[in-house]
């Protein structure tokens, strides 16, 4: 039988779950829109991670709401979330990718970002709100023993990693009026896109 605390933990986990998937949902809509609007490789690179995250958020929140009911036993949550970490890992180094191509082209064709006001104010609020996230996934996580959510948890640290990173380049894009910043802004996202995307895939083929 499982343990009672296991499911209350679990529940816990859900509630978080739930509201860090509705801000990606936030962040994907504004992101992409601003980045796309503003010509912003950054702000749409920071959209499109959202999307994502909202693909591993909702496979977890799966995860732990079968976790609360019993239905399933351990061997079908591990080939659950191998295979969503699988599917996001070869996404995000698509999107890595993505980034280096499109950045490349910005460069070439000197494509300058416009500035966002949403987009700065969007970068800011993830800051603030998604390391309180990743503390609570971490906490519950640890109480639960479930490193699928205490990596959830890491993800939302890297994502506000991102957060400031993009701060930083949209400000920078401010003050420094260059076409260039626009590609050159987006590079230090790859760092954490990539190692995002590659620990996905190691996590994916980690032995049982």
């Amino acid at each position: 039988m499982q343990d009672m605390n296991t499911r209350v933990f679990a529940s816990q986990g859900m509630v978080v779950e739930i509201a860090s998937i509705v801000w990606m949902a936030i962040e994907a809509a504004v992101g992409v829109g601003t980045g796309v609007a503003a010509h912003s490789l950054a702000l749409t690179t920071f959209g499109a991670d959202s999307v994502v995250e909202l693909v591993a958020g909702g496979v977890l929140l799966w995860r732990l709401q079968v976790e609360v009911s019993g239905r399933a036993t351990a061997g079908r949550l591990e080939a659950a979330e191998r295979r969503a970490n699988a599917v996001v890992g070869a996404a995000l180094l698509v999107l890595a990718l993505y980034i280096l191509v499109t950045a490349g082209l910005d460069i070439i064709f000197r494509v300058a970002a416009l500035p966002s006001n949403w987009g700065l104010a969007l970068a800011v609020a993830s800051g603030i709100i998604m390391p309180l996230l990743a503390s609570l996934k971490i906490r519950i996580g640890g109480r639960m023993c479930s490193h699928a959510l205490q990596s959830d948890g890491a993800c939302s640290k890297v994502c506000a990693y991102m957060a400031w990173t993009l701060i930083a380049g949209l400000l920078l894009n401010r003050l420094v009026d260059a076409w260039w910043l626009n590609g050159v802004v987006a590079l230090p996202l790859l760092y954490f896109v990539i190692t995002e995307g590659w620990e996905a895939v190691q996590e994916s083929r980690r032995p049982t």
